[in-house]
């Protein structure tokens, strides 16, 4: 039996009617290659392996390695993080999928952020806080750097809560599967100055705007920002960042 490791976040889902309504996500588009992150014991994993995809897998933990070569044997299997892992051999599109490890679920959404370009869709299982942030819109309290910076890229949706006797160990949190679908609206802002003015933003998110990017040396007496700048981080939709992103791009050095 594989032990779940409080180090690596393991909640094992058991629910197998869960895990089949996770892997049908895979049916809503037509990415032919997905990766799985952190399958564990391959409880969706099974259900993936039904579908007509091309399906890789990254699992960090060796006890679970071990089970997926003993129990899928001609599963390709990415022993090591995926934090870590080496993009360079992707394919063009890849879709990813995963009963997400809670305590790094965050870095594995801003390590998807940074291949947009290459992951149309995204989905899995996240803590319901989290999940909820990912999908919340301005003026929430939820609404923070990770909601910004991903609805920039993709349209997200909370598909289903599930509770905690799904998992093996119960976590002490409510969790949902949520979908990331990448659509087409342009960011119209340089990508590498826009995360580094939300960033910035919300890291004093409490203040406005003429306080908490004052590292951008605005110029508060300037028409097009007298609005930004009365505001928060938090009343700012994508498209306003970008365009206040936009503005210090032109206007500050």
């Amino acid at each position: 039996m594989v032990r779940p490791k409080k180090h690596l976040g393991q909640h094992f889902l058991r629910d197998e009617n869960i895990a089949r309504k996770t892997a049908d996500i895979v049916d809503r588009t037509e990415l032919k290659n997905w990766l799985e992150i952190g399958p564990g014991t391959g409880v969706l994993t099974q259900f993936l392996l039904t579908k007509d995809i091309d399906l890789e897998v990254a699992e960090i933990d060796t006890e679970s390695v071990v089970y997926l070569k003993k129990h899928y044997p001609d599963l390709v299997i990415h022993e090591g993080d995926f934090l870590e892992m080496d993009t360079s051999n992707w394919p063009d599109e890849l879709g990813v999928i995963g009963n997400f490890p809670y305590n790094i679920s965050s870095q594995i959404v801003f390590k998807i952020l940074e291949h947009t370009d290459r992951i149309p869709v995204f989905a899995g299982m996240f803590q319901l806080e989290v999940a909820q942030r990912l999908a919340a819109n301005p003026g929430n309290k939820t609404y923070g750097i990770l909601s910004v910076l991903t609805q920039a890229f993709y349209d997200v949706k909370v598909e289903f809560k599930i509770a905690p006797g799904a998992f093996f160990p119960p976590p002490k949190v409510q969790s949902a599967v949520i979908t990331a679908i990448r659509h087409n609206r342009p960011l119209n802002a340089d990508r590498t100055l826009f995360f580094d003015v939300v960033k910035t933003a919300f890291q004093q998110r409490r203040k406005m705007l003429s306080n908490a990017l004052q590292k951008f040396n605005l110029d508060s007496g300037h028409p097009e920002l007298k609005h930004f700048l009365k505001l928060r981080a938090e009343n700012l939709g994508v498209e306003d960042f970008a365009k206040l992103t936009d503005w210090i791009r032109k206007n500050t050095g």
